[in-house]
């Protein structure tokens, strides 16, 4: 049991070191916006220095100290997404499942650094961020580029304005994304594997 606990913690602090390396290595070789862009492939897939100061896609909360608490929002489902993980192992649950929601954990973790300590090592919190600590900006890198521009003037809204099709990710970002959409694809054959585990476990002990 312990093996298998360092194995599946391992790959999240595994997905953790990557991401805070990619992050370290874009800030400090990388010039931030569209003159520092460096194309990977061609022109679909590239290297764009941005800071996102909210959460996905740069949604944010609009008040003085939203960052903040959403930061520490982070870091309780951080913790629980920690338990949860600790429980299927304990459960042995399929493979599949515990290294979804370790890479999910991983990349968790790897974003709340970033809005916790982010602000103080490397000054990137917002000008209007009441205070540098739970307010640093999340350092993102990978850029699918399907189409942008402007949008016509005549769309209600966001008319106008410049859009992306694709939003700029970093690896943390890829890692939670790419294990949920694999929860969703697989999910009956873990949970269903899990509930049957669970319950021939049940059945031993109560012949017992």
């Amino acid at each position: 049991m312990k093996k298998q606990t360092y194995t599946y913690f391992g790959l999240s602090v595994a997905i953790i070191l990557i991401d805070q390396i990619i992050k370290f290595m874009v800030h400090i070789y990388m010039i931030p916006g569209f003159n520092g862009e460096i194309n990977i492939v061609g022109d679909l897939f590239k290297l764009h220095y941005t800071l996102n100061p909210g959460m996905a896609m740069g949604i944010e909360i609009g008040t003085v100290y939203g960052k903040s608490f959403l930061t520490i929002f982070r870091i309780f489902a951080m913790i629980v997404i920690s338990y949860y993980l600790y429980s299927l192992i304990l459960k042995q649950s399929p493979k599949g499942l515990l290294i979804c929601i370790s890479m999910i954990l991983g990349g968790a973790i790897g974003n709340v650094i970033d809005s916790t300590f982010y602000g103080i090592w490397l000054n990137n919190a917002p000008y209007d961020a009441p205070f540098p600590w739970f307010n640093g900006q999340v350092i993102d890198m990978f850029y699918i580029d399907i189409w942008e521009g402007y949008l016509p003037n005549g769309l209600p809204i966001i008319g106008g304005q410049y859009y992306s099709l694709w939003p700029i990710f970093n690896f943390a970002d890829a890692s939670i994304f790419v294990s949920v959409i694999f929860l969703l694809i697989f999910q009956k054959r873990y949970f269903i594997e899990e509930s049957k585990e669970s319950n021939l476990k049940s059945e031993t002990v109560e012949n017992i």
